[in-house]
């Protein structure tokens, strides 16, 4: 299992060209998951369904779990919010594991950067991004393709993905 990242401002399309590339990854025979980190209060439940009643009453975990999918709800109630290494440990062995978010964190990332967001590169505060995908010229040192280009990007994804062990050794300061 290996894993990469994906950092940049808001509005850079992150999300977006998460969307394009996944299917171009699966489309080479990769097994794909994803992290996503939420800024703000989420839910993926319905309120008044069972599962949602089950976690007003109080259960600390729901596992929802039908013929086509299952989703476990774990709710922290006064617990502290999960670090990364928590999550990746969580998730079932896949090829390649894209985390978005979470870019104060330690893990190689691309770098998403968008001119017309007219933000700074994080790149040269960051000494973890290790690839960049852009429409905005730099003189970064690092490898680069272009917004519009999926096969690139995802190339560019695979070779810089790191074992999921070396990324949880760094997440912990186990280095």
């Amino acid at each position: 299992m290996k894993v990469i990242g994906l950092a940049g401002w808001s509005g850079a399309g992150k999300t977006t060209l998460l969307a394009r590339v996944i299917p171009e990854l699966v489309a080479r025979g990769l097994k794909v998951s994803t992290i996503k980190h939420a800024h703000h209060a989420f839910d993926v439940d319905t309120p008044g369904k069972d599962s949602w009643r089950h976690r007003q009453a109080g259960a600390s975990e729901v596992l929802v779990a039908s013929s086509k999918r299952f989703a476990l709800m774990h709710e922290l109630r006064d617990e502290e919010e999960p670090k990364l290494a928590q999550l990746l440990a969580r998730l079932s062995p896949v090829d390649l594991v894209i985390i978005e978010g979470f870019k104060s964190e330690r893990y190689a990332k691309v770098e998403i950067h968008r001119a017309a967001n007219e933000k700074p590169f994080l790149h040269p505060d960051d000494p973890d991004i290790a690839g960049l995908v852009t429409d905005a010229p730099s003189d970064a040192d690092l490898p680069r393709a272009q917004l519009d280009d999926i096969p690139a990007i995802a190339a560019m994804m695979v070779a810089l993905a790191i074992p999921l062990a070396d990324v949880i050794r760094r997440l912990t300061g186990e280095v």
